[in-house]
């Protein structure tokens, strides 16, 4: 445990949005909560803009222990390069930008800079920190991996009906749900129900060609915005298996969410999702691929055997998920060594 020491974490102001729930918002609230339980001072700074980032930057004595947001980092990454000249500065990285089909040239320049310039990095899974060494980006001894931790519930959720499926993630194009609507509309004459959880403010135009689709599915696609607590825990509970199309993944803090309650996950093959799944309790597919999706969507909702294999995996390794207490450890081991 560490004793009086302090450090300055820079992350984006939106973070205690209940409006705005993202794996990196839940992320972050957990370290600079956790973070005192150690023995630390956070001074936590929320950032709106690369100005905004620039001017508390600047400000900052020498000598300073800093943390840093990836994507508040990638908004400033001249500031991030300046600071790092006379501070300690720790890089919170929860994706790889350049790994987003989307990503423009400036996104990854900016974020090429923040990345070389930072001290030391954090990050929430290894698929990316092989993706940041990988690109060249950073070497392999400069990263820390402390992976999401979860809630375990004292039980996992009672088996569902098998045709309550559930979808986790702000409504975006590298989440996916285009490409679930599209499997779903596959399935023909199929029994099912859909929950999609997540904001539908961050890429407007985006969902509203998702809600477009799903109108046409009828009343079997239900979109509830963002939740948290308990009321996300209930989504978990009442749905019997998550469906994680996405397109890029770093973590995937829904699938250990899912996980933590015993639910089986059908997931792209993309990213950290894999890893996530590594010790069974699910079956991933293509990226983009909707036959593909509604292929595995089929035959789970159409195999019980196969139901009852991945839910007994899901179970088995629910035991061995980490907790919110491990991750903020490792960051706080971390920020001790830089």
């Amino acid at each position: 445990m560490t004793s009086g020491r302090s450090v300055r974490f820079l992350l984006p102001a939106d973070v205690d949005d209940p409006r705005r729930v993202s794996g990196g918002n839940v992320y972050d609230r957990h370290i600079r909560d956790g973070l005192p339980g150690h023995g630390w001072v956070v001074v936590a700074a929320g950032i709106a803009d690369g100005g905004e980032a620039s001017s508390v930057l600047d400000r900052l004595p020498d000598d300073m222990l800093v943390l840093i947001d990836g994507l508040v980092a990638g908004w400033a990454p001249a500031a991030v390069e300046a600071a790092a000249s006379r501070m300690t500065v720790v890089l919170l990285a929860h994706m790889v930008a350049a790994a987003f089909p989307d990503v423009t040239d400036a996104a990854a320049e900016a974020e090429r800079r923040a990345v070389r310039a930072a001290h030391r990095l954090i990050v929430t899974g290894r698929w990316t920190a092989e993706e940041l060494v990988r690109r060249r980006l950073t070497d392999a001894d400069r990263i820390t991996v402390a992976a999401p931790g979860v809630h375990l519930p004292p039980e996992p959720a009672a088996p569902r009906d098998p045709s309550a499926l559930l979808c986790v993630g702000v409504v975006a194009p590298h989440k996916g749900q285009d490409t679930l609507l599209a499997a779903l509309a596959a399935l023909g004459d199929q029994p099912w129900t859909c929950t999609i959880v997540g904001s539908t403010q961050a890429y407007p135009e985006y969902a509203a060609a998702v809600r477009h689709a799903a109108a046409a599915l009828g009343d079997r696609v239900r979109f509830v915005g963002a939740l948290g607590g308990e009321a996300l825990a209930d989504a978990y509970r009442r749905s019997a298996v998550l469906v994680a199309p996405s397109r890029v993944e770093s973590a995937g803090m829904a699938i250990a969410e899912a996980r933590a309650h015993g639910l089986p996950v059908i997931g792209a093959d993309v990213g950290g999702i894999p890893y996530a799944l590594a010790a069974g309790g699910g079956r991933v597919v293509p990226a983009g691929d909707a036959t593909a999706l509604a292929g595995a969507l089929r035959d789970w909702l159409t195999d019980p055997a196969l139901r009852a294999r991945l839910r007994d995996e899901a179970l088995a390794a629910r035991e061995e998920l980490p907790t919110w207490a491990d991750a903020v450890l490792q960051v706080a081991r971390t920020l001790e060594a830089a």
